[in-house]
Parts: structure tokens; C-alpha cells; sequence
């Protein structure tokens, strides 16, 4: 399978995330599991769009959709590029460490690709916020019909935002400048400290108009 994996059936991609393949994997699973949930959403605001009874809020709503279908391909584009960020990393690994002159390579090369890695899973967190700041805006101004949705796809913009950290984290304890790690773990703790939260009272307030 090429390294594209969104051009494939939802089947060929569970069974090669299921397989021994290095990729698609964690941070690319997240990255998916983000775009459907903010397809979620973005379904709330087609069903609320041309609706006379939301004419006040339309303008709003066609905006959020714009944000969304944009948030949706950065998602979808992140599964490939989490790919390809982890392929030099995992080649890395498998450097050869004989000699002084070998380690202090593989040490470069290693700090560097650990680097790019963390990018993807970083920039994958930062769409899930912005993600989950648009559901909210979705649950106030959408349709109540379709207000489930809602609350499903802040779920899943929360669970691949807690994911995808996890792949932040996992590469920057491998790091040797702990300054740079240090920076990068902030970076994604911040997020998670905010919108984990931010998400979980979007869903809870959803969840309450059922009772």
C-alpha cells in the first residue's frame, strides 16, 4: 500500500493499521479519527444551512463550513504526511552504532528526524483545536436535530488530539536536547490542558439535552 492511505478503502486502511506495518499508525489514526469528527460537525451545519428558521445565524454557519472543509482536507493530508515524517525515523533506528564516528552520526541523524516526527502529531493537536473550537460554535447556532452529531464529533476531535500527543511525547523522550523537548512537551501540554476540557464540556452540555 503506497503511503497515501486516504486514497484507499476505510477496509485496506483498518487492516494495514492493524498489521505489522510501521505505518499508517498512531499519529496518522488520530489525524483520520480528527477529519471524521469534524465531518460530524460540519454535517450539523449542512443541515442548518438554507434553513429559514436559522436565516439570523446563515451567514455564521456557511463560515464555520468554509473552516471545516478546510480543517477536513489538513486532516486528511496530515494521515500521509505522518507517514512520511515517520519513514526517515524508522530508518534511523536501524544506523549502524560500531564506531565513535557511527554513534555520533546516528545521534545526529536520530535528533533530527525525531524532531520532524513530533511535527506532524503537533500540527495534527492544533487542527483538533481548532476543531473542537468550531463544534462549540456548531452546537450553539446548529440545528438541535442534528445536535448528537455534535457531540460525537467533539469526542473524536478530543480523542485524536489526546493521541496524537502521545506520539509528540513518545518522540521527545528519545530527544538529547532536553531543551527543545522540554519546549515541545509544553507546546502539546497546553493544548491538551485547554481543549481536553474545552471538549469535554461541549459533549457534556449535548449529553444534558437529553435528560
Amino acid at each position: 500500500m503506497d503511503a497515501d492511505f486516504t486514497k484507499r478503502s476505510c477496509e485496506e486502511f483498518v487492516e494495514v493499521l492493524a498489521s505489522a506495518a510501521p505505518v499508517p499508525g498512531g499519529g496518522g489514526g488520530s489525524a483520520l479519527v480528527g477529519a471524521l469528527g469534524m465531518a460530524l460537525g460540519n454535517m450539523v451545519g449542512s443541515l442548518t444551512v438554507g434553513k429559514p428558521k436559522f436565516a439570523d445565524v446563515e451567514a455564521d454557519i456557511i463560515e464555520l463550513k468554509a473552516q471545516s472543509d478546510a480543517l477536513q482536507r489538513r486532516l486528511i493530508d496530515l494521515v500521509a504526511e505522518d507517514a512520511k515524517s515517520f519513514e526517515p525515523l524508522s530508518k534511523a533506528y536501524g544506523l549502524p552504532k560500531e564506531t565513535e564516528a557511527e554513534k555520533a552520526h546516528k545521534a545526529e541523524v536520530m535528533e533530527s528526524c525525531l524532531r520532524e516526527a513530533c511535527g506532524v502529531p503537533l500540527a495534527i493537536m492544533q487542527a483538533c483545536c481548532e476543531a473542537i473550537d468550531i463544534h462549540e460554535q456548531f452546537a450553539d447556532k446548529g440545528t438541535p436535530i442534528a445536535i448528537s452529531d455534535v457531540g460525537v464529533g467533539v469526542k473524536l476531535c478530543q480523542a485524536a488530539l489526546q493521541g496524537a500527543s502521545l506520539n509528540v511525547f513518545i518522540n521527545t523522550q528519545s530527544m538529547t536536547d532536553r531543551a527543545y523537548a522540554a519546549q515541545t512537551d509544553a507546546e502539546a501540554n497546553g493544548m491538551l490542558e485547554v481543549y481536553v476540557a474545552k471538549a469535554e464540556t461541549i459533549f457534556a452540555n449535548v449529553a444534558q439535552r437529553f435528560k
